[in-house]
C-alpha cells in the first residue's frame, strides 16, 4: 500500500524533558508534502522558531528547533518524524490512510498536555502544586495531544477541543459538536456533521451527517483490519452504528447497530433474500432499518438525494 516514495519535510520545534531527554512532542507550523527544494540546508532554521528555543524551569522541558524530512511509505522512526506525519494529516495535506503509520504507538511517548504545553507525566507529578499554581493543569494524557494545540483547521468548528486528537482530518466546512469525537488517522473528506464517534481509519464522505451517540468501528482495540469509510449524504441516526462501509446516500436509521455479521434481509427482489451485512459493504442507496413488527434488519433502497445538512451551519 505504501511501496512509492513519498516524501515531505518541516520545519519545526521539539519539547524535550529536560531530565530524561525525551523528546515530548514537535510542532510544525508549516508542513510540506514533496521534496526538499534545491540547495536545501537542513541546519538553517527559521529565526521565527530559533527565537522560541530555550529552557522552560517551570515544566522542566527545553525547546530546540529542528528540521525534519520524512519518507511517508517508510514507517516513522522518531517522535519528530511521527509528529510529523499527523500535521500532514491535520493539514489535510493528505488523506487518512494514505501514509505509513505502522508503530506510532510505540514510538510516541506518554505526555500530560497541560494549558502551558507538554509536560512529562513524572515531572507533573513532582511538581503538581507548582505548576497548578502557574496554571498548568492537566487536559489529557495521552500519546496524542489535541488538534487545537497544534493546528487551527480552516473553516471548521470544534465545540470540544479535547474531543479531537492530532493527526484527524477535518475538511473545510466540518462541524464536530460537543460529544462528537475524531481519532487520528480519520475524519471527513467534505462539510459534514460529527455528533458521533470517527475510530481510527475511517473516512467520512461530504454531506454526511454522524448522528448523536452513533459509532464507527475502527481498526484499534478488538476492531477488524477492513478499513470502514461512509460516502457522501449519508445519515447515521442517533445511537446507531455500522461495522460495515457505505455507499452514497445511504441512512442507519437511530439505534440501529449493524456489523459485518448481521442478518439483513435484502428488500427489493420478488423472493427479499437474507443476506450478512458485509455483502452489502459499499452498496449505495439503501436504508437499513429494523422492522418494528418482525424485529428483522432491512435494507431497502431509496432515492440519491440524500440527507441535506444545513448549509448556515457548515458555511
Amino acid at each position: 500500500m505504501f511501496d512509492q516514495p513519498n516524501p515531505a519535510w518541516g520545519y519545526g520545534i521539539s519539547t524535550i524533558d529536560s531530565a530524561t531527554n525525551t523528546v515530548l512532542d514537535t510542532w510544525y507550523p508549516e508542513p510540506i508534502l514533496g521534496s526538499t527544494p534545491e540547495n536545501f540546508d537542513p541546519y538553517l532554521i527559521p529565526s521565527s522558531l530559533t527565537r522560541k528555543e530555550g529552557e522552560d524551569t517551570l515544566r522542566g522541558v527545553h525547546l530546540v528547533g529542528l528540521t525534519t524530512v520524512i519518507d511517508c511509505a517508510a514507517p516513522p522512526e522518531t517522535v519528530a518524524d511521527a509528529y510529523l506525519r499527523l500535521h500532514l494529516l491535520s493539514h489535510c495535506l493528505v488523506k487518512p490512510n494514505s501514509i505509513n503509520l505502522e508503530g506510532i504507538f510505540g514510538i510516541l511517548p506518554l505526555v500530560a498536555f497541560t494549558t502551558r504545553g507538554p509536560v512529562s507525566p513524572e515531572f507533573y507529578d513532582q511538581h503538581r502544586l507548582e505548576l497548578q499554581k502557574a496554571g498548568a493543569t492537566i487536559t489529557s494524557l495521552d500519546k496524542f495531544g489535541p488538534l487545537l494545540n497544534y493546528v487551527t483547521p480552516k473553516k471548521v468548528r470544534i465545540a470540544d477541543a479535547s474531543r479531537v486528537r492530532l493527526g484527524a482530518h477535518l475538511a473545510p466546512g466540518t462541524t464536530v459538536m460537543h460529544e462528537g469525537f475524531v481519532n487520528f488517522n480519520a475524519g471527513t473528506l467534505g462539510a459534514s456533521m460529527v455528533e458521533g464517534r470517527i475510530s481510527q481509519g475511517v473516512t467520512i464522505g461530504d454531506g454526511t451527517d454522524i448522528g448523536g451517540g452513533a459509532s464507527i468501528m475502527g481498526t484499534l482495540s478488538g476492531g477488524g483490519k477492513e478499513v470502514i469509510s461512509i460516502g457522501k449524504r449519508c445519515l447515521l441516526g442517533a445511537n446507531s452504528g455500522i461495522g460495515i462501509s457505505l455507499g452514497d446516500d445511504c441512512v442507519v436509521e437511530a439505534g440501529l447497530y449493524v456489523t459485518a455479521g448481521t442478518k439483513i434481509l435484502a428488500i427489493g427482489s420478488a423472493e427479499g433474500k437474507e443476506v450478512k451485512a458485509s455483502r452489502l459493504s459499499g452498496v449505495k442507496e439503501l436504508l437499513y432499518r429494523r422492522n418494528s413488527s418482525s424485529g428483522a434488519v432491512e435494507a431497502l433502497p431509496r432515492s440519491g438525494d440524500g440527507t441535506p445538512l444545513n448549509l448556515a451551519l457548515h458555511a
